[in-house]
């Protein structure tokens, strides 16, 4: 493509320099050619007939070229399609789902890949000599990490099963849960793509000035000011491990689950933290809340339902947006969960009730 692209830039500047050439002024203003002026093709080829039919060969060569440029941009854009709708395909398998993904490719965790990797497990029948190292490419971080945080599934039915129905004797588990360790709040809200770069470079409005206005016949229109600065936010690598024996890598089920359970979620939980917090110095994340420029409302004396409130006035009144979530600190939202009336009434539903999580009609996130 990249190749047949560049042919087609010369081709189509050689055609231009004879045009620009054969170009006389015209008194009626309608462009006018007059071949025998041209001398950009060689000696070789001299006279209007020979020059119109040179052009006449080297726009069926640019005709030529850009069909097989389509041709080759409808086989790169169906080979994306096929990998959209690859991608699509794979979705998580609903337990006690029946026969209902039988035949889809289900997307794998990382213990899960990394149980199966034949490099893997020749190193383990080897007896785990020094050390290992193997990657995958294909796989989506963002996949892996909802994979990893995934405890069940929407659509889960009721399966008679070892791990529903009579449990066989099982082996000692670890004295954690790990569902409850940390709500994953904020990345649920952010959207999460690939990228093979060292760092992304994105356009920030950073001057906005409307100035629509109604005006009279025959007035100046109004003019708005908009600039754009290019901005650049390096990529981070958020890492973890953990040592482990000869004698567990031999329990390859267990690994899978423990890859799954810890590494993978505090990972997540790391990442989380630096959408928020993450001060921007490297190796960390620029969080929102040190980010330069953003809206902000002063709490005040105001209590912490007001200060929200007076928030999603300035994101509709000044961002022109719409409010999404509340996120905010587990200490600030038990304030509000235990706000009471005059005569102790719980505002946010009773001690015996879980209480709904949500603030002004909208999502709130603890954590």
């Amino acid at each position: 493509m990249k190749q047949t692209r560049e042919k087609m830039a010369v081709k189509q500047q050689e055609l231009g320099k004879v045009f620009e050439e054969a170009l006389v002024s015209s008194d009626s203003g309608q462009k006018q050619y007059d071949f025998n002026k041209v001398t950009c093709l060689g000696d070789g080829v001299k006279g209007s007939v020979a020059v119109a039919k040179r052009v006449q060969e080297m726009n069926a060569e640019l005709n030529e070229l850009g069909e097989h440029a389509d041709t080759l941009d409808a086989a790169e854009k169906a080979a994306g399609q096929h990998a959209d709708r690859e991608k699509a395909a794979s979705q998580f398998r609903h337990s006690g789902s029946g026969g209902g993904n039988q035949g889809r490719p289900q997307i794998k965790s990382l213990g899960e890949l990394v149980a199966c990797e034949k490099a893997y497990q020749d190193w383990a029948a080897r007896g785990a000599p020094d050390g290992i190292s193997f990657s995958f490419d294909d796989a989506w971080a963002s996949d892996l990490l909802a994979k990893g945080a995934q405890y069940d599934t929407l659509g889960t039915k009721t399966l008679f099963e070892t791990s529903a129905g009579y449990a066989p004797e099982s082996m000692r588990m670890p004295g954690f849960v790990d569902a409850v360790t940390r709500p994953l709040q904020l990345l649920d809200i952010i959207p999460m793509f690939r990228t093979g770069e060292s760092s992304i470079k994105f356009m920030q409005e950073t001057t906005r000035t409307h100035a629509a206005a109604e005006t009279a016949e025959g007035g100046a229109y109004a003019e708005s000011t908009f600039a754009f600065t290019e901005q650049e936010s390096p990529v981070r690598k958020i890492t973890d491990s953990v040592p482990v024996t000869d004698e567990q890598l031999e329990d390859a089920p267990m690994m899978s689950g423990y890859i799954n359970n810890r590494l993978t979620f505090g990972i997540r939980q790391r990442l989380d933290g630096q959408c928020l917090i993450g001060n921007g110095t490297a190796p960390n994340l620029r969080g929102l809340k040190n980010t330069v420029g953003i809206q902000t409302q002063a709490k005040g004396t105001d209590p912490v339902p007001d200060a929200f409130f007076k928030a999603m006035t300035k994101i509709r009144l000044v961002g022109r947006a719409i409010p999404t979530h509340h996120v905010m600190h587990p200490t600030d939202w038990q304030g509000v969960r235990l706000l009471k009336t005059a005569d102790g009434v719980y505002i946010w539903g009773s001690p015996s009730e879980a209480g709904p999580e949500r603030l002004w009609g909208l999502p709130c996130r603890p954590g």
